[in-house]
């Protein structure tokens, strides 16, 4: 039998929680009230493949291009005591879906969050041919200025011949965002790495209405000539882009910062 998807929930000075799949229906209007996060007319936001904290420095990438940031979201996140106690000490959330059991602690998207989301749905996705998970989570934050803000950190399905599966962990999201009313960031580690992959990925994106944020000096970890890591939005409007040449994993970190205010009416 297939193991229940969950996330794990990290706060200071609590007990780690599990937390399954919220409902589809609840997504709207009966979301229970939460504190917004704060200063979210300008949105910050860092993504990057952290390759489960195995290199040097990783630590004080995360701190120093993180900073600021009211989300993070970290693919191949290990739950190694050092990442959790800065998650915890700098952030009121972390929310991490594990992919798959290592030997001391599992690995997975984990999102950090400046705010308690009121909103968590937890997605895995097995890998075909390696028979490993790679896992999604869908969470849902307040703004201050009353909308609702959808966030989508993935690690894609690499290994796979066609892209009938890589597909497959796509749609649980597009259905999310379709019934989502307010702005949206996907984004991760997409493992775009061939042209099937790219147009499936750009397909889906365009039918959600999602646009892509542009970096201009792109030094994203590319795969067959190919970015990997993306990040996409609704309903926000980007005021600077980069990306971090490092050491500190085998891809490199993004950082996006949004204007998130109310978008004009044409």
């Amino acid at each position: 039998m297939r193991k229940k998807t969950y996330a794990m929930r990290y706060v200071a000075g609590q007990p780690a929680e599990q937390i399954f799949p919220g409902v589809l229906a609840h997504l709207g209007p009966d979301l229970p009230p939460g504190a917004a996060l704060p200063n979210s007319n300008i949105l910050r936001v860092m993504v990057w493949n952290i390759f489960k904290q195995q290199r040097a420095d990783w630590l004080s990438v995360l701190r120093d291009y993180g900073k600021d940031a009211q989300l993070v979201l970290l693919q191949e996140a290990q739950t190694t005591p050092e990442l959790i106690r800065f998650a915890t000490s700098n952030y009121l959330a972390a929310d991490q879906v594990p992919a798959f059991m290592l030997p001391q602690h599992p690995s997975g998207v984990m999102t950090l969050s400046a705010a308690h989301p009121v909103y968590c749905c937890p997605l895995r996705e097995r890998e075909p041919l390696l028979r490993l998970s790679k896992s999604a989570l869908v969470t849902v934050y307040p703004l201050i200025d009353g909308r609702l803000l959808m966030v989508v950190n993935i690690h894609a399905v690499n290994f796979s011949i066609g892209i009938d599966v890589y597909s497959k962990q796509l749609d649980p999201i597009g259905e999310q965002i379709a019934n989502h009313k307010g702005p949206v960031i996907m984004a991760g580690d997409f493992n775009a790495w061939s042209k099937q992959r790219i147009n499936a990925l750009f397909g889906f994106a365009g039918n959600i209405h999602l646009e892509e944020v542009r970096f201009p000096a792109d030094y994203r970890k590319r795969a067959f000539g190919r970015p990997l890591d993306f990040i996409f939005y609704r309903d926000l409007s980007v005021t600077s882009a980069s990306v971090m040449e490092t050491r500190a994993s085998d891809h490199n970190p993004l950082r996006v910062e949004f204007l998130a205010g109310q978008p004009l009416v044409q």
